[in-house]
């Protein structure tokens, strides 16, 4: 049983993006292309990684080559859409981006094979039957196991707001959900998805995932799908929060936004203080809320996206999207997520293309560019 180790966790500040993508036809509509792009043909060079299947033959997985940090991730990110984008070109289909494709309708569409997700579909039946989901995964590495749960713990609160910054999918199965990000409520219908309760230290996260994987919840330590974890293979805290994203500027602006996250946490578990609660330790330092109130804060992300409010770190009051990115970007120098929220979001932006100009107008909009 292959579960990682302490010595997984080896290096800091390193980053790999993952993004899925829907995989659509001359209409824009998703369709069964997964065969002949994973299994019928060699992946392109560009793609160090390769492709791979997500559980609907109209869902694929690409990766960036493992970044020593942020700088150079517009461009590799831009190297593996075009590789991608061209490969699917050359096989007859198209590549699209949402957090839900608002032509996706479960029933009618094939899952894959592959025997990790046959397993899924006969463990878990109706929720993962219809999860036709996409998502944006951000790794980030960090030099000790202790530090990384910890880090993962503090990241709990911001993990809606990346959601709410991210809100793509406001389509599900045809219909209007009236959600900002119908993504993040169809995947939390599957077990050991959304928000995860903290862990004292990685003894206590590794027996957990121990113990899934020998009492047979989980066939492996992959199958452990919280919106933030420690990746005991990888050496990374991975963010899994965000829906899925048309424009490559917004996926490496969260990038960069979680790589400082990390990177910030980790100078705070070195020192042994957080600066919002002088004296305070890596054990009691930082969210403090409880697991509820940060659902709540999930909650208010996926119904209103850039109109959310958030209950603070505190417990006291509440926050705006709006004053959070301001914080954030000011406490830890970016710039991306602001520009982020100052655009409109990407469920603002699929229900006034579908009200003004139709479907049609919408799926060609989801496409990833040539």
């Amino acid at each position: 049983m292959d579960l990682g180790s302490r010595d997984a966790f080896d290096r800091m500040g390193t980053l790999g993006i993952e993004e899925e993508f829907f995989i659509v036809d001359a209409d824009g509509e998703p369709t069964s292309g997964t065969d002949d792009l994973v299994y019928g043909s060699e992946p392109p060079a560009a793609i160090p990684e390769g492709l791979d299947h997500e559980l609907f033959k109209c869902t694929v997985e690409v990766q960036t080559p493992l970044l020593q940090g942020p700088e150079n991730a517009a461009a590799e990110l831009a190297t593996v859409r075009e590789a991608l984008v061209e490969h699917a070109a050359e096989q007859g289909y198209g590549i699209a981006a949402a957090g839900l494709h608002p032509a996706a309708k479960w029933r009618e569409l094939d899952h894959a094979t592959k025997p990790r997700y046959k397993s899924q579909l006969d463990r878990i039946q109706y929720p993962q039957h219809r999860n036709t989901t996409a998502g944006l995964h951000v790794h980030v590495g960090v030099d000790d196991a202790d530090k990384a749960v910890w880090v993962a713990n503090e990241l709990r609160w911001h993990m809606p707001v990346l959601l709410a910054l991210s809100a793509n999918s406001p389509f599900w199965n045809g219909f209007d959900t009236g959600l900002a990000s119908a993504r993040a409520k169809v995947f939390e219908n599957l077990p050991n998805t959304g928000m995860p309760s903290a862990f004292s230290d990685f003894e206590a996260f590794q027996r957990y995932e121990r113990r899934m994987v020998e009492y047979g919840s989980i066939e492996d330590r992959g199958e452990l799908w919280f919106d933030v974890r420690p990746h005991t293979q990888h050496g990374s805290v991975e963010v899994r929060a965000p829906d899925s994203q048309r424009d490559p500027a917004v996926t490496v602006a969260f990038a960069e936004y979680v790589h400082a996250l990390v990177v910030d946490l980790a100078e705070r578990y070195a020192d042994a203080a957080d600066p919002d609660r002088a004296g305070a330790g890596p054990a009691t330092a930082g969210t403090d809320l409880r697991r509820e109130l940060l659902d709540e804060n999930k909650w208010r992300a996926t119904r209103h996206g850039h109109d959310a409010a958030f209950i603070a770190r505190d417990g006291e009051g509440t926050v705006s999207l709006g004053e959070a990115v301001d914080r954030e970007c000011d406490r830890l120098g970016v710039d991306g997520i602001r520009d982020v929220y100052d655009r409109e979001s990407g469920a603002e932006r699929q229900r006034r293309l579908l009200e003004e100009q139709g479907p049609e107008a919408l799926y060609e909009d989801l496409r990833l560019d040539p």
